[in-house]
């Protein structure tokens, strides 16, 4: 394995490669045009190049900040794997690029993953700068535990890459932090309902905007609000982990040592038809009935 070292302190003399620029990882606003850093502007006004996930976007933003930018670059999930390279090359021959997404930190839940990866791999330095950012904020004014917790995302689209994701998630103890559209949102809490149960849970939408709201109930709950006041705005989900309770009950489940295949003749020796013991297996594991299915055509 080789090290590779990045400092902020690190000498032009000792620098392998003094001409090569850097990759500025640039948060911009979630909402509130006052969350804009200073150290935001002034990064943005000297880099080279400004690279976007919507360059139309971007445009109003600099506009606000009274800054010219060099050069601005499109680069998002669909151009990605053209542009990115394009821009690296940018970076190698000596110029500094800044990169913004839509809102917040780029490289969160957005391509800048991708560019960061392959700045990397070629020894380019990144520099975040950092700023607002919709998960955090929903976390810390949430409520629940911020001690632990681990961010999604995003959920696919298909309902069995949902349940893939969920299925490992459901012994977590740390709180989870979603992303989610207003036209998915209700589907999306049917989906956690299914797999962790009827937990606590905070809606967050609007996040530092005129009508930033917080909504905290269980998911129950909070289905049944959104069925009287339709979504509206982006969504971040906070939802609570499994306690310590629920952790120490499910390692002590009678269930724990038998093999799914086990685990379903259980049931069917206590009278129960093929249907219904995958059904309860299903919901004792903590996964889809179909997941069951799939995993005893394997044996």
């Amino acid at each position: 394995m080789t090290i590779q070292r990045q400092s902020s302190f690190q000498s032009k003399e000792t620098d392998t490669n003094p001409k090569t620029g850097t990759l500025y990882l640039v948060a911009t606003p979630i909402g509130n045009l006052e969350d804009m850093t200073f150290r935001a502007v002034r990064t943005l006004k000297e880099c080279d190049i400004i690279a976007a996930e919507d360059t139309r976007q971007t445009r109003k933003l600099l506009s606000h900040f009274d800054i010219s930018p060099g050069q601005l670059f499109s680069y998002h999930e669909h151009n990605k794997t053209a542009s990115g390279p394009e821009l690296i090359r940018y970076i190698i021959e000596g110029k500094n690029l800044a990169l913004v997404s839509d809102a917040g930190l780029p490289a969160i839940s957005d391509p800048g993953a991708d560019l960061v990866a392959l700045a990397v791999r070629e020894g380019i330095p990144v520099v975040p700068v950092p700023g607002a950012n919709a998960a955090l904020s929903a976390l810390i004014a949430s409520g629940l535990p911020t001690n632990t917790f681990t961010f999604v995302g995003f959920l696919p689209r298909e309902r069995k890459s949902i349940q893939a994701v969920l299925a490992p998630l459901r012994a977590a103890q740390g709180t989870l932090l979603f992303y989610e559209s207003p036209h998915r949102v209700v589907k999306t809490l049917a989906h956690l309902q299914e797999a962790f149960g009827n937990r606590r849970i905070v809606l967050a939408r609007e996040l530092t905007k005129r009508y930033e709201e917080f909504l905290r109930g269980t998911i129950d709950e909070c289905a049944q609000w959104l069925e009287e006041h339709p979504p509206l705005g982006e969504y971040v989900i906070v939802v609570e982990g499994e306690s310590l309770e629920e952790a120490q009950e499910a390692d002590s489940a009678w269930w724990r040592a038998l093999s799914i295949a086990e685990h379903v003749a259980h049931y069917e020796s206590e009278g129960s038809n093929r249907k219904d013991a995958m059904k309860k297996a299903a919901s004792d594991r903590g996964v889809a009935k179909r997941d069951i299915y799939n995993a005893l055509l394997e044996e």
